[in-house]
């Protein structure tokens, strides 16, 4: 059996490779095939997306095959150091390290659990009990060795989107900030960036909605896992 490192060089080799030649068969990383169905109402090229929670920028991200392929352009952001690092290597957009907040002033930090892909700011989840339960999961899924905490530039996406000024209207926001989503859009001002497309992990449907308000529909479940959803929402 081939050691973890070099099975992971090979498989990003084979992966950009056949991205070379057009070919998007090993380009589809997001988890419960997210954006095959993403890509059914976003049939478009030359798009424009955010993503929060963007880790490396492969694993399980919403907007990679929307770049490698189809030849949109868009902001990545990740607060974990490392991960935002790797997220730099392997995609072409500006990378911004900050946790989603709904509101902070300049300088301000909030403190993150590491969990690789479920990484999570204090208090996201509910009380510290419901952090370590969480963060513990996360560890095991992954087959991660330890956690560790750390102090991360807090910002809101009004502030971060108005610092790198979009070239053009959002065409997607792909929100998954392990239980911060709702803190994260009540830091987004709808009225100067309304996202065409909201795709957004929810552990709680009746706050994500109260705070997009009638400006966005339902269009689809897109997963759905009982305590936790993702949900697809388009501006009316």
């Amino acid at each position: 059996m081939l050691p973890p490192l070099l099975r992971r060089h090979l498989a990003r080799l084979r992966r950009t490779t056949c991205e070379t030649m057009g070919w998007a068969r090993y380009s589809w990383p997001a988890l419960h095939g997210l954006d095959r169905k993403l890509d059914r109402h976003l049939d478009i090229d030359g798009g424009w997306f955010v993503e929060a929670g963007a880790n490396d920028g492969v694993a399980q991200s919403n907007t990679y095959h929307f770049e490698k392929l189809r030849g949109w352009r868009g902001l990545l952001i990740e607060p974990v150091p490392a991960l935002a690092a790797e997220c730099r290597k392997n995609r072409r957009g500006p990378v911004v390290e900050a946790a989603l907040v709904a509101a902070a002033e300049p300088g301000a930090t909030v403190e993150l659990h590491f969990a690789g892909l479920m990484s999570t700011l204090a208090g996201a989840l509910g009380d510290a009990a419901a952090t370590t339960r969480h963060v513990q999961a996360g560890l095991a899924v992954q087959g991660l060795a330890r956690t560790y905490v750390l102090r991360v530039p807090a910002r809101t996406l009004t502030d971060i989107l108005a610092e790198t000024r979009p070239p053009r209207a959002i065409d997607l926001l792909s929100l998954d900030v392990e239980g911060g989503e709702p803190a994260a859009l009540r830091g987004l001002d709808l009225d100067r960036y309304a996202p065409r497309f909201i795709c957004v992990e929810s552990r709680d449907r009746p706050a994500i909605e109260a705070e997009l308000g009638s400006r966005y529909r339902l269009v689809e479940i897109l997963a759905d896992l009982g305590p936790r959803q993702d949900l697809l929402y388009a501006l009316r």
